[in-house]
């Protein structure tokens, strides 16, 4: 198996959040009840992280994890209400681009982690301060190529491989889109996400050195922009037609109208059972390659009246032997673990075949821009100039022009 690199200072997938949670409950018995709230495990994974619930419990009868899941679209709105208002969970989901802002706040509490050595180091470190652990990593991923090869193979095209350019993803995208079929060629969501890595692979970088200010707009940022925004209504669904709604294009993969998506490898459980040929590849680059990793990770808060209960389940959760397991069967993302032996499993599990393309995607890697100030501002900012480019309501050079005057304001540019 190709060897991990360790440059991963990463983040999470995404935004995230908890809402409504109840407050960590000490039973009549002297049993203890905790309160987790969890984005990881949305659209498909709910039946593993209980799995991995029910084994901590049977480990540890005097603890009981009451489960909260709720969208990753939501997640970031509801922690931060949360927060606000001292009703977050015991332990809660928390993102790599968000750490450094929690941890600064006081939200996290110190978590004594019984064996360091287990974790991947590089993932472990990027939730340490000063020495002291605030947060454990969950999981690691990255996003690939997705293709339908049914589609491939009726219209007579190669699948798609590492060596791939966006010209040659733009030049299939546009052969195998029918639109009066309601089959598409290609999709890949308009956002802050996906902004930041094509502009990586296009030579760019989305912050200045220093992280006080903005370094997109530029002629490689505006042709970066055009590549995500000018796919809509062309090789990929409009707004109108239902992109960027929730789970729109996993969905359209599913139903075999999609020939290309670009996505997280999170999402194989979901289409494991799909009635037609699929694969994935090393996303396609266009100066170079860089593929989009993640690691999400799971914070104690500070206020929980339960640390050391809810320190042994974010420790369980994050480094036992059932996690891992339950990960590496289900596809479900890839622990954070250090043992390379347990993860080369991972390449024997079935659908897609090309799973080293997960490996291969580390050996060009596209980390979320961290702002100094204003981290979730600033990617609320460019997803909604680039959805108004994508919508035809501004162009790409005013859409940018108009972001880097918003967030150099929040982040202190």
């Amino acid at each position: 198996m190709k060897r991990l690199p360790m440059a991963l200072g990463i983040v999470a997938v995404g935004s995230v959040i908890l809402a409504g949670c109840s407050a960590p409950a000490e039973n009549g018995d002297g049993s203890v009840t905790i309160t987790y709230t969890n984005f990881i495990s949305n659209d498909g994974n709910e039946q593993n992280l209980q799995k991995i619930v029910d084994a901590f419990e049977d480990a540890n009868p005097g603890i009981t994890v009451e489960v909260t899941t709720l969208p990753y679209s939501d997640y970031g709105t509801a922690l931060q209400t949360d927060l606000a208002a001292g009703t977050q969970s015991d332990v809660f989901d928390l993102e790599y681009a968000n750490y450094a802002e929690f941890q600064a706040n006081g939200v996290l509490a110190p978590i004594e982690v019984s064996d360091p050595s287990v974790y991947r180091q590089s993932v472990l470190e990027a939730y340490q301060t000063d020495g002291t652990q605030y947060a454990l990593p969950s999981s690691f991923s990255d996003v690939v190529l997705y293709y339908n090869k049914d589609l491939f193979d009726a219209a007579g095209l190669d699948y798609p491989s590492s060596d791939w350019t966006w010209a040659d993803e733009k030049a299939a995208a546009e052969k195998l889109t029918d639109q009066a079929a309601g089959v598409w060629g290609d999709h890949q969501p308009v956002s802050f996400y996906e902004y930041y890595k094509v502009l990586a692979q296009n030579g760019g970088k989305f912050l200045n050195d220093d992280g006080t200010a903005v370094a997109f707009n530029t002629p490689e940022g505006i042709e970066a922009a055009k590549w995500l925004t000018e796919k809509s209504g062309t090789v990929m669904p409009t707004i109108e037609q239902g992109q960027g709604t929730p789970d729109f294009d996993t969905n359209l993969f599913k139903d075999g109208k999609l020939a290309m998506l670009h996505t997280g490898i999170w999402v194989f459980g979901a289409v494991a059972d799909v009635p037609f040929g699929w694969d994935i590849a090393v996303e396609p680059g266009n100066t170079q390659q860089a593929s989009a990793v993640f690691s999400n990770a799971v914070g104690v808060s500070s206020s929980s009246k339960h640390i050391e209960a809810a320190s042994k389940w974010a420790e369980f959760l994050t480094s036992s032997d059932t996690m891992v397991d339950v990960r590496l069967d289900s596809g479900w993302e890839l622990p954070p673990i250090s043992d390379d032996a347990k993860l080369s499993v991972y390449l024997e599990k079935g659908a897609p075949e090309n799973r080293q393309a997960v490996f291969d995607s580390l050996d060009g890697i596209a980390l979320p821009p961290v702002a100094a100030a204003g981290q979730t501002e600033m990617q609320d900012i460019i997803t909604e100039e680039l959805v108004e480019a994508q919508a035809g309501r501004k162009t790409v050079e005013d859409a940018l022009a108009s972001a880097e005057q918003r967030i150099n304001a929040v982040i202190g540019g």
